[in-house]
């Protein structure tokens, strides 16, 4: 196809397969390069009457605000939840997971670790240890009871069976229930267990319950500073007198405590890794009983790899688009900004310069002959050409050769004018050198 036909139908020929092209080329930087994220996520919680089923609840809700759905999974706790994430492919996006499972647990494996990030510590969890009459001051008196500490996988029982083999207690000497929350205070009452063992928020409703329970004595556990500085994922904490309500507690109480971990597997989009982040911030940033307002969500206590994108977001909050527009909406918006906006310039400036190029390359067909017509012309005019000689005959076959050259070129309608004037100044130095013969 000549450039002719080529410039003249630019807009099909031309600008129709650049458009064309670029689009398919936004499609596949959309599509495999940026894609959008889900907007459907799930999290691994704990026990129905646990209090990570209660964040999750809040967490619910507040992702909805935005767009996007949380399913929740209940599970047996916070080993459950850590393998979730962790499985190949992963079984959940977000988890809840109790302190003690990552870099500070002695059974952490680093190549584990490497599939999963922390988006922040959400709260302080204590180590209830409630009993019957008399109170326990020491995990030595477990020995020989009924021990209500949840299923063998929950982070309440791994902790425990920790916390008894430091203190060279065998794991053989307890006689252990599955019960916890709700259900163990009410075994402990009815005589079934001996004590309760439960690591978790005084939020949690199983822990409300004891702490209301006639029959349930809270353990003040003596040398905890010991235990802190066997495991430094245990920190010693207060729990100040009626901190929880009326007579709850009773008086002031030393406690044990762990943070809680908000989880999220490594692989998960950075946008909704934000997102999650800054529902944590909304969740947890009020004051509780063992911290202050703002105290959480932190990094300062992570026992996981910390997400980029969770430092961001606890530095500076969540900001640009995300900030003021729902999730899917400012997803769209971000890659029109990034993609589609880049590619439509680009669009633009190949839609001028090509057709230009093109035009050029006409024009320049035309002007070469000018440059031939002007050379003969001043050979002409300097006298240099012998009118009567062979040289005369050359430059009429060159004049020739010209006009069926020009006769030639197709031009589009729009530059037929530079055509016609040069088969007029063609003409014209005919005519000139026809008047040197008569002279």
């Amino acid at each position: 196809m000549n450039s002719a036909a080529l410039y003249q139908h630019r807009w099909l020929l031309i600008r129709l397969p650049l458009a064309l092209a670029l689009m398919a080329l936004a499609v596949v930087i959309w599509m495999w390069l940026f894609p959008m994220p889900p907007t459907r996520l799930t999290i691994s919680s704990g026990l129905p009457d646990g209090a990570y089923r209660v964040y999750a609840e809040r967490y619910a809700q507040a992702f909805a605000r935005r767009g996007i759905e949380l399913v929740i999974e209940d599970s047996q706790g916070s080993s459950e939840n850590l393998r979730r994430l962790q499985a190949s492919p992963p079984k959940t996006d977000l988890a809840l997971v109790q302190g003690g499972f990552g870099w500070s647990s002695p059974t952490s494996e680093d190549d584990r670790q490497n599939s999963v990030q922390s988006l922040a510590s959400v709260d302080i969890e204590a180590l209830w240890l409630f009993s019957r009459n008399p109170p326990i001051q020491s995990l030595l008196q477990l020995a020989g009871l009924r021990v209500a500490a949840g299923p063998p996988q929950s982070g309440h029982r791994v902790l425990l069976e920790r916390l008894l083999l430091q203190q060279r207690i065998a794991l053989t000497e307890l006689v252990w229930s599955d019960l916890s929350g709700v259900a163990a205070s009410e075994a402990l009452s009815r005589g079934e267990v001996d004590a309760v063992f439960m690591v978790a928020s005084v939020s949690s409703p199983g822990i409300m319950n004891l702490l209301r329970n006639p029959d349930a004595t809270l353990a003040v556990l003596q040398r905890t500073a010991a235990l802190a500085e066997r495991n430094n994922y245990l920190e010693n904490r207060l729990l100040p007198q009626e901190a929880l309500g009326p007579d709850l507690p009773r008086s002031d109480i030393p406690l044990l405590t762990t943070p809680a971990h908000l989880l999220v597997r490594q692989d998960l989009p950075p946008a909704l890794k934000r997102v999650a982040t800054a529902v944590a911030v909304e969740i947890h940033s009020q004051a509780g009983p063992f911290h202050r307002a703002g105290e959480f969500p932190s990094l300062r206590s992570s026992d996981f790899p910390s997400a980029p994108e969770a430092r961001d977001v606890l530095l500076r909050g969540l900001g640009g688009l995300e900030n003021f527009l729902p999730f899917w909406w400012a997803q769209v918006l971000q890659r029109l900004l990034i993609i589609c906006l880049p590619l439509g310039l680009l669009a633009a400036l190949l839609f001028l310069l090509i057709p230009a190029w093109v035009r050029w390359r006409l024009e320049s067909r035309v002007t070469r002959w000018y440059g031939e017509l002007k050379f003969i012309e001043n050979d002409l005019v300097n006298n240099a050409v012998d009118v009567g000689g062979l040289q005369m005959s050359r430059i009429n076959a060159r004049l020739r050769e010209m006009e069926q050259a020009i006769a030639s070129i197709r031009l589009p309608q729009e530059l037929a004018q530079r055509w016609y004037t040069l088969q007029q100044h063609v003409a014209f130095v005919r005519s000139r050198i026809r008047g040197y013969r008569g002279r």
